[in-house]
């Protein structure tokens, strides 16, 4: 059976410890994922986010947490940007597991990926 998740209601917003940038919006979902939909979630989360400004105290570690969406270090000024972004990374996530709650198939072979991998150079 597939794992399918969907935004159940209005973000919620609580204020950070002092010394920190911008404030916890929580997102329920319409369930708790397991945690091969909560990484897909993050996977797709950040991918939906890259190239916007303003993302860079947003935090997507421990993003789902419970039932909930949880991103800490929104700013107001990234805010409505991020409703469509969320979106999407929530409908992204439920389509890349199959029905059998497996992931979809692959481009390549797993070896193939790391072989590339061994290719990228870090100093």
């Amino acid at each position: 059976m597939s794992e399918t998740h969907h935004i159940a209601g209005s973000a919620r917003g609580e204020p950070l410890p002092e010394g920190r940038v911008g404030a916890r919006v929580r997102v329920p979902l319409s369930g708790a994922p397991s945690p091969r939909w909560s990484r897909a979630l993050s996977a797709q989360l950040a991918n939906a986010l890259t190239g916007h400004a303003a993302v860079g105290h947003l935090h997507l570690d421990h993003l789902v947490q419970g039932s909930d969406v949880v991103l800490e270090g929104v700013e107001e000024r990234e805010a409505p940007a991020l409703g469509p972004c969320l979106e999407r990374a929530v409908e992204a996530a439920n389509a890349c597991l199959d029905a059998d709650g497996e992931p979809t198939p692959t481009n390549m072979p797993r070896d193939a990926a790391e072989k590339i991998a061994t290719e990228v150079h870090l100093d």
